[in-house]
């Protein structure tokens, strides 16, 4: 409280006083008893006031100790169950939550990672992937403001996201590895990895290539080979020592029939090999009969042609040819989508064309696009010619119902440049993406897709595609979000398959640690979206003749159903609506293929140079008390006394006006008591 708050209340105090004084002290006939009670309520009722009308401010301090936090970090993947550690885990853990001195020190904090990071404490050892960079990352966010010393509890191989050695770099706190294992290192001969193409045409041959690791001291020869069912298609002697521990074979195999083909590739395992899981690996390639042809036909020069090629050649299925327009004329025929990039005046002979061939089209404009030109050539859009241009990014349309489509982070892409002014759909079409321009959607059309007389077309008003796609990877680490938004759109626009009321998409084969998922849409009479139907699947084992059935939830303008439970085999499926005779069959395959039975070994060089990166130290899970001893004893992580000032004015303060409001009314009920009102 300031000095002036004080002088203002011993003032205030001395004023009611003087009035309680002079209302019941000067020239009263009440007896001395009386004078002091009622002047007493006099006075605490005035002065009461008075203090209100000054408002002092009283501060207050609260000072409370915080503990460093200490976040653990649970591997519940497969691979800790098959390196026989996870009683050793589980022990680990009951430790550290019974140890009163730990808990004293830290605020303990237990997160679990396998595919996804998640806090909890609850293991099953049952995750089919490991990200130690994800959980890393996220832990670093979390904590980045703290002192967080972390122990990581993993083995430390990892089967999905960036390395995490790289993520370790820019962690803000030490990071104590217990490592799940020991360094003893087994003779291990095993295929580390497999390309090959998801498709491949008939009457072709594709490629595929194998790394294969050794792990050992001592020269020895074995044979790998590629196998279907019984047949051998391809065979190779390899040999390795303990420097030469590493061969990659590249070969190609006959295409000769449409359907899915599957097969093993296996390296001969040697006598004494203790994990044989890794020396074989199931792949498989779906034999097409032709691709999905794409021409893009451009003037220019600019990246947003590279982007597109990349893009939309990342499905095997497709192929794209870049022309100018003088090239494009006479192969026209060939594709089943043209991309116009950017038209202008050059392009008037290939739309006569197009137009009678009735060919699909997917239109782009940008700065460069001769807005004169292109208004006069075709009537399906117009645009208001001008100068200049404008940054707009894209919102999507979750309305959107002719194709199932995932919002791949539009928001937050970077602005396309493109022509100020209002782009006029003038025929029957639905926005994919609305134009949004700092911040307000326009109303006007980003992206959107037109189908009249079963044929389709698509405007996209703007440029710079390539950086959506940049920017993706960024975020995602990966390019599948962005390119699957594009083949999509590609696979719809390339189509002239009429629609039907229950659209249902799949894969012909997944890999079971990878994500198994079938999507559907469902449509009214009117070909309108239902986000009211109840869709459910029904799963057939072909080899066991086992039923299951799984509801499918809805996702914005499509529903799926997530399948990952089931094992490896082939599988019969049938999507149905309730109350309605509509359904949809097919089929698919589950190769069998576990990433986290591929391990011997603890990465036990790896777990140490990220603790050493980080300042922190490395324990093997034998030695965990040792780590929990030297954590209670470091004096460099200590409790924080945090003071925390509150600063509360008096009017704030409810009581004050209980107490006017009794000495009033106390006041009162005596005079009237007494005959003196």
């Amino acid at each position: 409280m300031s000095s002036q708050s004080i002088l203002y209340i011993i003032t205030a105090g001395i004023i009611s006083i003087i009035l309680a004084v002079f209302m019941y002290g000067y020239k009263t006939k009440f007896s001395n008893k009386t004078k002091w009670i009622y002047g007493s309520l006099r006075f605490v009722t005035i002065f009461s006031v008075l203090l209100l009308l000054i408002n002092p401010k009283f501060s207050t301090k609260t000072y409370t100790l915080l503990k460093p936090s200490l976040p653990i970090l649970l591997d519940n993947s497969a691979s800790v169950e098959v390196l026989n550690q996870t009683e050793n885990v589980v022990s680990f853990i009951e430790s550290l939550k019974n140890n009163e001195e730990l808990n004293k020190k830290f605020s303990l904090s237990f997160y679990s990672f396998g595919s996804d990071f998640q806090q909890n404490d609850s293991l099953s050892f049952s995750e089919k992937n490991t990200n130690i960079s994800k959980a890393l990352s996220t832990t670093n966010e979390l904590f980045k403001n703290e002192t967080a010393p972390t122990i990581l509890i993993t083995d430390g191989n990892q089967t999905l996201g960036s390395d995490y050695e790289f993520s370790s770099a820019t962690f803000k706190n030490k990071i104590y590895p217990v490592i799940l294992g020991d360094s003893t290192k087994q003779i291990d001969l095993r295929i580390e990895q497999l390309n090959s193409n998801r498709y491949a045409f008939l009457k072709n041959k594709f490629p595929v290539e194998v790394i294969l690791i050794y792990s050992g001291t001592e020269t020895i020869s074995s044979q790998f080979q590629i196998k279907q069912g019984n047949s051998v298609l391809y065979k190779e002697k390899v040999s390795f020592s303990e420097k030469k521990n590493t061969q990659i074979i590249s070969f190609t195999l006959p295409a000769n029939s449409v359907g899915l083909h599957k097969y093993t590739a296996e390296i001969v395992p040697l006598e004494d090999e203790k994990n044989k899981t890794n020396n074989q690996k199931q792949f498989a390639v779906e034999v097409i009969d032709q691709a999905t042809n794409v021409l893009i036909i451009s003037e220019i020069v600019h990246p947003d042609l590279g982007m597109l090629k990349k893009s939309i050649e990342s499905n095997e299925q497709r192929k794209v040819i870049i022309k100018k327009p003088s090239e494009a004329l006479s192969v026209l025929n060939d594709f089943q989508l043209v991309i116009l990039y950017q038209p202008n005046r050059k392009f008037a002979t290939l739309y006569s064309e197009i137009k009678k061939l009735e060919k699909n089209t997917f239109t782009i404009t940008g700065l460069e696009t001769d807005w004169n030109f292109l208004n006069v050539i075709q009537s399906d859009f117009r645009k208001e010619i001008t100068n200049q241009s404008e940054n707009v990014v894209g919102v999507l349309n979750k309305n959107y119902s002719s194709y199932a489509i995932d919002d791949v982070g539009f928001d937050d892409f970077r602005p396309l440049k493109t022509r100020f002014g209002e782009l006029e759909i003038l025929v029957p079409n639905e926005f994919v993406l609305e134009q949004s321009i700092d911040g307000y959607t326009t109303e006007s059309a980003l992206l959107a897709t037109i189908e009249i007389n079963g044929r389709r077309s698509a405007i996209f008003d703007g440029e710079g595609l390539w950086k959506w796609r940049a920017q993706s990877y960024i975020e995602n680490n990966s390019f599948e979000s962005f390119d699957d938004f594009i083949g999509k759109l590609i696979q719809y626009l390339a189509s002239n398959k009429r629609r039907s009321r229950l659209e249902v998409t799949n894969k012909t084969f997944y890999y079971n640690n990878a994500s198994i998922k079938i999507s559907a849409q469902y449509f009214d009479k009117n070909f309108v979206f239902d986000s009211r139907a109840s869709l459910s699947v029904s799963i057939k084992n072909k080899d066991s003749e086992e039923k299951t059935v799984f509801p499918m939830l809805l996702k914005r303008n499509f529903y799926e159903v997530d399948l990952n439970s089931l094992g490896a085999g082939e599988y019969q499926y049938t999507v149905s609506v309730d109350n309605e005779s509509v359904a949809r069959s097919g089929s698919f395959t589950i190769l069998d293929f576990d990433v986290e039975q591929q391990f011997l070994n603890a990465d036990v060089t790896k777990l140490s140079r990220v603790a050493t990166n980080t300042q922190g130290k490395a324990y093997f899970i034998s030695e965990a008390e040792k780590l929990v001893t030297n954590l209670i004893e470091d004096d460099s992580f200590q409790q924080i006394q945090k003071s925390e000032e509150k600063t509360v004015s008096l009017i704030d303060w409810k009581y004050l006006l209980g107490l006017i409001i009794i000495s009033l009314s106390l006041e009162w009920f005596l005079r009237k008591y007494n005959g003196l009102i």
